[in-house]
């Protein structure tokens, strides 16, 4: 029988305004996949300058959500959401109207600081909102469907947007969430932060910035160029920032993470269960785009349309884990979601055509649906709650860092495959030979014979390179879902995690 405070519906509305930001955070993640040929067109932008007005907006928010969650503990996680809904709000408007890739990339830099406040800010304000367990676990399930979801809506409503309206408008559609945002707020939340005023550790931040910004750089890197120079090079110095970061954390009075979490079982199988979903997720979700895309010929919004119910798998993992957790313990839950996931995996591994495909992803997302659920509360209650927004930026980092590591691990993988396959056709050309997108260009200039012989040989190549990908995606699942079981083996259901400042379990 649960004694804590039940959530009033003032308090469910705010959490409403709190789906909003989690929503746009990951959609401006991928709307540019529909928007990028009108943009490139317009912009006419350098290669380089591609790669970053691509990839710096998720570079910035993998970087800070961390600092951010840690700074909103310690000014108030309210007001660094104001403060990040007016940043978000401004970046929209200067990359709807940024005349040259230069400022492009300076309104996607803003963009990403702002989506690193609102993300941990929603997140850790959830944990004030609802002290109630089973409360807690529905409004962070919903939480996980809007943030998770985001990421394929945005691709839909931006393919939607440009049937009738300039590429701008992909950005401009956030000012009137923003705009309500600032004025709902402050009448709808409480403030919540560190009651302890203890100083913000500054050196703590910027080696964790420079670690987790170098890390990502060297996982996405590995996805067009394999291991070289830069990425190796990206990689020891991320490596050695993270150690730096571990040692100043363990020396600092006021740390921004509290590493003594990690010693709890319940916290760091979490963490760990969190990335290896986002690995899942974010690489699926790379090779499905190409895979509807370029192999059976989709547009960008009919693929997004036909990855649409993915959203409803994330829901119903989300909805189960809120009905299941009061009697199923979580090592079983746990498991249960991540075997579901290795499951899904097999299916697109083995399957042959769309639907079987897609009925595989929906069977991944259901599990991730239950894992990204009961990790996120299992986080949360373990942090104590002055560190809330610490906690939940580490449980975004590790989102962040594990997608970056599914893209390049699942995409690189499914690469090598394809490339060995097109071994066959040596007289294809680079292009043909480096991607699958590079075979469909190739083939236009081709006469009809050659170019069907190209084709049929460059789509079942990669297809063959999706599926090792995805039962290489199982393989991760069904290995993290046994030390799961070991890992939450003491938690008897019904307890979200055990208490901060009790010994650790075995």
């Amino acid at each position: 029988m649960h004694t804590s405070p039940r959530a009033t519906r003032r308090t469910w509305l705010g959490l409403t305004l709190l789906l909003v930001p989690a929503l746009l955070v990951s959609m401006d993640l991928s709307v540019l996949f529909v928007a990028a040929p009108a943009i490139s067109r317009d912009l006419d932008p350098t290669g380089t300058q591609w790669l970053w007005m691509m990839d710096v907006y998720g570079f910035v928010l993998a970087g800070l959500l961390l600092t951010m969650g840690a700074l909103g503990d310690r000014i108030g996680r309210r007001r660094l959401l104001l403060g990040g809904a007016a940043a978000f709000g401004a970046a929209s408007v200067l990359l709807a109207l940024a005349p040259t890739p230069e400022l492009f990339i300076v309104g996607r830099v803003l963009l990403g600081v702002g989506g690193a406040t609102l993300a941990p800010s929603t997140f850790s304000l959830i944990r004030a909102m609802f002290t109630d367990p089973v409360q807690r676990r529905a409004a962070i399930g919903l939480w996980t469907v809007a943030f998770t979801g985001g990421a394929v809506v945005g691709p839909i409503i931006g393919g939607a947007l440009l049937e009738f309206l300039p590429w701008g408008s992909v950005f401009l559609i956030n000012l009137p969430f923003m705009l309500l945002l600032l004025l709902a707020v402050p009448l709808m939340l409480p403030e919540s932060r560190n009651p302890s005023g203890a100083a913000f550790d500054l050196i703590g931040a910027a080696t964790s910035l420079v670690a987790i910004l170098a890390l990502v750089h060297a996982a996405k890197h590995l996805v067009g160029y394999g291991p070289d120079t830069t990425a190796l090079t990206a990689l020891v110095v991320g490596t050695a920032a993270l150690v730096a970061f571990v040692v100043r954390q363990r020396g600092a009075r006021n740390p921004l993470v509290d590493l003594s979490l990690f010693t709890r079982p319940a916290f760091t199988a979490s963490v760990t269960s969190n990335a290896v979903v986002s690995f899942a997720a974010a690489g699926l979700g790379l090779l499905t785009f190409t895979f509807l895309q370029v192999v059976h010929g989709f547009s960008p919004l009919t693929a997004a349309l036909y990855a649409l119910p993915t959203i409803l798998g994330t829901a119903l993992g989300a909805t189960l884990t809120g009905g299941l957790a009061d009697r199923v313990r979580p090592a079983v839950l746990m498991a249960l979601g991540l075997a579901t996931g290795a499951s899904g995996f097999t299916v697109v591994g083995l399957s042959d055509g769309v639907l079987p495909f897609l009925a595989g992803y929906v069977v991944v997302t259901l599990g991730i649906g239950v894992v990204a659920t009961l990790a996120n509360t299992l986080i949360l209650a373990t942090a104590p709650p002055e560190r809330a927004g610490a906690a939940a930026g580490l449980s975004e980092t590790s989102t962040e860092l594990g997608a970056a590591l599914g893209i390049a691990t699942l995409g690189t993988i499914a690469t090598s495959v394809y490339r060995s396959g097109m071994r066959e056709l040596p007289e294809a050309g680079e292009a043909a030979q480096e991607t699958v997108a590079g075979a469909v260009s190739s083939a236009a200039h081709l006469p009809a014979a050659e170019a069907r012989i190209l084709l049929e040989t460059a789509f079942d190549a990669y297809s063959t390179g999706v599926s090792t990908a995805a039962l290489t995606g199982a393989a991760v699942l069904a290995v993290v879902t046994l030390l799961v079981l070991v890992a939450l083996r003491n938690l008897p259901a019904g307890t979200e995690a055990p208490k901060h400042g009790d010994p650790a379990r075995p």
